[in-house]
């Protein structure tokens, strides 16, 4: 604390002189740039004196690098372990919004030819809403993959830092978490694959019993032309 007011007091003097050439109009020159030389040393110098550096006289340079190394895997475990859990709920949401447009649409499809125009046209409304959340929620498992990926990295490289450094046990740790949320995303994943699966095959059916549909449209179209044709017959 005494060297620290020590500097702080040269500190002040420096910054006083300095406005005492500065003020006299003078080309100070040479004296000018010595005095910020000294003012921005002392800064730096006060900067670093104010941080709490932990006396470690025992402990070697190496013990020091693997402590840090294990303090690094640590942090990017942590990292890890909550864009895992972010994008498994992603992943989750985006199949249950999924499963709800596919029983959506399959109840219209069912209901196809029963409605009258104003309920389909609800319920296409409520299609299109349902479609523009699935969107949404492909976005977000988008932008939670992308950091996903960034965490796995960051671990992978704080592994490796942490062998190299002989900090064993960290890079076994965080190697075996990089396992475990490999392994959990997948297991989202799949749930995700199968949802799309099914709205590929809902969409598929949707195309043939619409055009169905078209076609059975048509022909009544057709049978209530023929008695006029008869008639023109006739």
């Amino acid at each position: 604390m005494a060297a620290l007011r020590r500097i702080t007091t040269c500190f002040r003097l420096l910054r006083s002189s300095t406005r005492v050439l500065i003020s006299s109009g003078k080309p100070a020159g040479k004296w000018t740039h010595i005095l910020y030389t000294g003012i921005s040393s002392l800064t730096v110098g006060g900067a670093l004196c104010a941080i709490p550096f932990k006396q470690a006289d025992n402990l070697s340079r190496d013990s020091l690098v693997r402590r840090a190394a294990s303090l690094v895997t640590d942090s990017s475990s942590t990292f890890l372990s909550q864009t895992t859990l972010a994008l498994i709920d992603a992943i989750t949401e985006y199949s249950k919004t999924v499963h709800t447009l596919i029983s959506l649409q399959r109840r219209y499809l069912e209901a196809l030819g029963r409605l009258s125009q104003v309920e389909e046209d609800k319920i296409w409304q409520v299609i299109i809403a349902q479609r523009s959340e699935v969107d949404d929620r492909q976005d977000e498992c988008k932008r939670f993959e992308s950091t996903w990926f960034i965490a796995v990295k960051l671990c992978e490289t704080a592994a490796e830092a942490a062998r190299t450094s002989g900090a064993e046990h960290a890079s076994i740790t965080v190697s075996t978490n990089i396992q475990v949320a490999l392994t959990q995303v997948e297991e989202a994943q799949k749930l995700s694959k199968d949802a799309d699966k099914k709205l590929i095959e809902i969409k598929v059916m949707e195309v043939e019993r619409m055009a169905r549909h078209a076609a059975s449209l048509q022909n009544d179209s057709d049978e209530e032309e023929v008695p006029d044709a008869y008639l023109r017959e006739d």
